[in-house]
């Protein structure tokens, strides 16, 4: 019988011996490979925490020790020890979370997929632990990519000076986030992988000193008490101690009996201790090890023997965008790529091959990678920062005061906006074109296809003068949306066909094929419509308004948050032009969303084409003083837009 079916709790481990905890190691990493090859997820990560995760639930007491994660993308282990074994719909509607999730368990806490955020967490669960006098630990397990982070460092000030309040934090140093780390921190962590530590220098020294006659005693003292150059030089982990955190390590993070060991030393010892572990992104598996890249830090459905995909999805909005970042770097010397330690996820890695003086990688620290656009940019090139739409929001206060401020000209390309569905609540960028909003001299540009981005791209890093932003969907790019014609600086996607038409819709970026599905329903109840692409949607073009006049009533669609997004922005303008047409606005609703696929989630908020033609039906029959029947036979035998 596996020994892993035999784990229903963290307790449960408390009665293998050495070999078979060697051995449910093994197992996990076999499960780990053949249920998410399956499903897709994020395999390398999980692969390299397996004795470590063993190690944590055999030392702590889970629940009652709270053990958190940064970032919790590398919790499937965890998972498995605390009960949780059916992986078939892992990131699927009605499956596990690709993260901890509270509503799956008492053992997990953070959800959320920002990382550098878990030793803010432990400091605020051990202050309360200290008030409400619990007998409790805290561990918060943080990668050496997420400690690159600069809230983990205000963490870290805030946690060093309380020396009697215990809590235990787990570097796991694999050196990588992503891709590999980079950086000073890095270059740190690098020297005390591969040096001596001071605690097996002080031991051998203790041994030989105290065979010494007369003066090996007092020899030995006074090197103790010397212990903070003799460490900076033996092994320089001052970086730590200068805070007044306790160092412990490096350990091997796959030696089970070294990890408890080092962890039941930290445990006891009453106040803060960092223990730095060495571990393998993808241990186990070769293709993973093979991967230079990200060692499969996050894959779709792959053959498990192999690691090679399953099936190709085809060109997608991320590769059309790196292929023309790497246009541009060939006719204009003057623009650079930023990073937030995510080069190949958001498609810079082929211009860095191309141009690698000219890529900077700040690790996960957005705020620095938009501030430091904004030198950049004073400084005579034109900066592109790429990142992914929900880590946007981290660096806010900086695109607000420094970048938009100075008008500064930055372009921040937000990869994976909108709904992205199986990655959870989290990972969704449906807030960036409502925050945005409200900066001064930004402009915002949605693509509605391949040839957009392309387009659009090139149109904001012509700007000098402002902060520009162009911002796409997640996966596999449609085929192009031809425009047939043009009002202002927008696209005129479908024209109504009579001189008194009865809907304009505003559709927003990826939506349109969705939009076009909805008028020709609405044609289909003598509805005429106009259908448009803004393009750019901030700000509102002056073409709008006398536009919006001709019609009856105004529908905007967009993959983003209805508070404060694109139709609150439209409905605004009007207002202020005297335009006085009903507007009714469709997008996400104010509220976090489960992880499921991106048309699961799309039709359980009611944007598909269907449920907006019905609305936008019953509107137009208000207008008309009367109720006609239904929509439904016409609109409920229509599959819903395909994701």
């Amino acid at each position: 019988m596996p020994l892993l079916t035999r784990i229903r709790g963290p307790r449960d481990l408390d009665r293998l011996s050495p070999e078979e905890l060697d051995r449910l190691a093994g197992e996990i990493r076999t499960f780990l490979v053949d249920a998410v090859s399956k499903t897709g997820g994020h395999l390398g990560p999980n692969l390299g925490v397996v004795e470590l995760t063993i190690a944590l639930h055999r030392v702590f007491e889970s629940p009652k020790d709270k053990v958190l994660w940064d970032t919790g993308h590398q919790s499937y282990v965890h998972k498995l020890l605390t009960g949780r074994q059916d992986f078939s719909r892992l990131k699927m509607k009605g499956g596990l979370s690709g993260y901890p999730s509270q509503a799956e368990s008492e053992h997990d806490v953070i959800e959320n997929s920002h990382a550098s955020t878990v030793l803010g967490w432990a400091d605020g669960i051990a202050k309360a632990n200290q008030l409400k006098k619990r007998d409790s630990h805290v561990v918060a397990v943080i990668g050496d990519g997420a400690l690159t982070g600069g809230m983990a460092w205000e963490a870290l000030n805030n946690i060093a000076d309380a020396k009697d309040r215990p809590l235990v934090i787990v570097v796991n140093d694999n050196e990588r986030s992503y891709a590999p780390t980079i950086g000073g921190l890095a270059n740190h962590l690098a020297t005390l992988r591969t040096t001596d530590g001071y605690e097996r220098f002080l031991a051998r020294t203790r041994d030989l000193l105290e065979r010494t006659p007369v003066v090996g005693r007092p020899l030995y003292d006074t090197l103790h008490g010397a212990k903070k150059g003799l460490k900076d030089f033996i092994a320089p982990q001052g970086m730590f101690e200068d805070l007044g955190l306790k160092y412990v390590g490096p350990i091997d993070g796959h030696d089970i009996e070294a990890l408890e060991s080092a962890l039941a030393r930290a445990k006891r010892f009453g106040g803060p201790v960092i223990v730095h572990c060495l571990t393998e992104k993808g241990r186990g598996y070769q293709p993973a090890l093979a991967d230079e890249a990200d060692r499969f830090h996050a894959v779709g459905k792959i053959h498990p023997d192999t690691g090679l995909p399953i099936a190709s999805s085809g060109a997608d909005w991320t590769s059309v965008f790196g292929d023309e970042m790497v246009k541009l770097g060939e006719e204009r010397e003057d623009i650079v790529a930023i990073t937030a330690a995510m080069l190949q996820p958001v498609g810079l890695d082929k211009f860095a091959k191309r141009f690698p003086e000219r890529v900077y990688d700040v690790g996960i620290a957005e705020q620095h990678g938009a501030v430091s656009a904004a030198g950049l940019a004073h400084a005579g090139v034109h900066p592109v920062f790429a990142v992914y739409a929900t880590f946007l929001n981290r660096a806010f206060d900086q695109v607000l005061m420094d970048v938009a401020l100075h008008k500064c000209g930055v372009t921040f390309v937000l990869d994976r906006a909108g709904i992205t569905g199986t990655d959870g609540a989290s990972h969704n960028g449906m807030w960036d074109m409502s925050i945005l909003q409200v900066v001064p001299g930004l402009r915002l540009a949605a693509p509605r296809d391949a040839d957009q981005v392309r387009a659009q791209l090139r149109e904001a890093v012509a700007v000098e003068d402002a902060p520009t932003v162009v911002r796409f969907s997640k996966g596999a790019v449609g085929p192009a949306v031809p425009a047939v014609g043009r009002v202002g600086g927008m696209d005129v996607l479908r024209e109504s066909g009579t001189d008194a038409p009865d809907v304009l819709l505003v559709s927003v970026g990826a939506l349109a094929p969705m939009c076009l599905e909805v008028a020709a329903l609405l044609d289909r109840q003598g509805i005429s419509t106009t259908v448009v692409d803004p393009r750019w949607v901030k700000p509102v073009d002056e073409a709008m308004a006398p536009l919006a006049e001709k019609h009856r009533v105004v529908v905007t669609v967009e993959d983003n948050s209805r508070v404060g997004g694109v139709g609150s922005a439209i409905a605004q303008a009007l207002r202020d032009a005297g335009v006085d047409v009903p507007l009714r606005d469709f997008g996400i609703p104010p509220r976090f969303l489960d992880h499921a696929s991106r048309a699961e989630v799309l039709a359980e908020i009611g944007l598909t084409a269907p449920d907006i033609a019905r609305q936008v039906t019953g509107l137009v029959a208000k207008l008309d003083g009367r109720y006609e029947r239904s929509t439904a036979d016409a609109v409920d035998s229509v599959e819903p837009a395909r994701d």
